[in-house]
């Protein structure tokens, strides 16, 4: 295809949906409060008038996500149905159900990153506020091994292997419980019905200051410019537990060219945005911005590191 082509192409787009009837899909598997919902959001709002008249968000909850993905998958190929989603679900998860309903690679294009989320490791109320390190709670939770549990926002994804990383790093023994995004997981450890948690570093940010929760440790290779006062894993001596978020765009495979290539620009155009940068911001997250065949080979780069650490943990499933 000529550029003349293209460029009729991309013009059209946002005739060809109001034409339909519909205004584009942008589906999220995870609950409306948490940071993919919220980052889904951003991303419409800014889309609006750019792609069509209006985007709506659509929840799709369930499966860790995986419930969003199937929908993708089935959807048609023509720009009206996206996805926003963290990127686990795509390299981890390959590794962690035996019976995945969807190829990550093959069944779905990856448009565009959107934003990198460090993850971290934090503790709420049931544990002693003289516990502020990660030795230090590998201590208590020896000393309480009733009690000794984290959460994470889904079977299978990052935070999850983070988490089995410091267990098995520490000598721990701890109970893993999956919840249906960060939103409920993060209640629960801050009403003290847990006693620790991995999440999104955004996840923890609003209720650090309250002093709700405390947050132990950071996933990235440098500290967090959100919360610049708490040490990397590495840093106090758990080497190799790094592991950093990307939240990206989909579209089902076989989505023309065209339509792919005017959603990235929309969200590269996104995360150049002042007010979208603010708000990634206030959830912890960076900007982004890749095209879509260096984002894809980013997933695929992803995918091969973290298979060996799925086989360590022994998680597998057919769920």
């Amino acid at each position: 295809m000529d550029r003349r082509h293209v460029l009729a192409s991309l013009a059209a787009l946002p005739l060809a949906a109001r034409a339909q009837g519909q205004p584009p899909r942008l589906l999220v598997g995870f609950p409306a409060g948490g940071s993919v919902d919220a980052t889904a959001r951003r991303l419409a709002e800014f889309a609006r008038g750019k792609l069509a008249d209006s985007v709506l968000v659509e929840q799709r909850v369930g499966a860790g996500g995986r419930i969003a993905i199937a929908a993708l998958k089935d959807a048609a190929p023509d720009g009206q149905t996206l996805l926003v989603s963290p990127s686990s679900m795509f390299t981890i998860y390959p590794h962690a159900y035996r019976k995945l309903a969807y190829h990550p690679a093959n069944d779905v294009i990856a448009v565009a990153p959107l934003a990198l989320s460090t993850c971290g490791f934090g503790v709420g109320p049931m544990v002693p506020a003289t516990v502020r390190t990660l030795a230090q709670f590998a201590d208590w939770a020896k000393a309480n091994p009733d009690k000794a549990a984290y959460a994470s926002p889904a079977a299978g994804a990052m935070p999850h292997f983070l988490g089995n990383q410091f267990e098995r790093a520490a000598g721990l023994a701890l109970t893993h419980a999956p919840y249906r995004g960060a939103a409920p997981g993060m209640q629960d450890l801050m009403g003290g019905q847990i006693a620790s948690g991995c999440f999104s570093v955004g996840d923890f940010l609003p209720h650090l200051a309250a002093g709700r929760v405390r947050l132990l440790g950071v996933t990235d290779k440098a500290r967090s410019r959100f919360a610049p006062d708490v040490p990397t894993f590495e840093e106090q001596g758990f080497k190799g537990i790094v592991g950093v978020e990307t939240y990206g765009l989909f579209v089902p495979a076989r989505t023309p060219q065209a339509v792919v290539d005017k959603l990235s620009d929309v969200a590269r155009a996104a995360v150049r945005e002042p007010a979208v940068v603010e708000a990634l911001a206030k959830l912890g997250f960076e900007p982004l911005s890749q095209a879509p065949a260096d984002y894809a080979r980013r997933l695929a780069a992803e995918r091969d590191y973290w298979g060996p650490v799925v086989k360590a943990s022994g998680f597998s499933s057919d769920d």
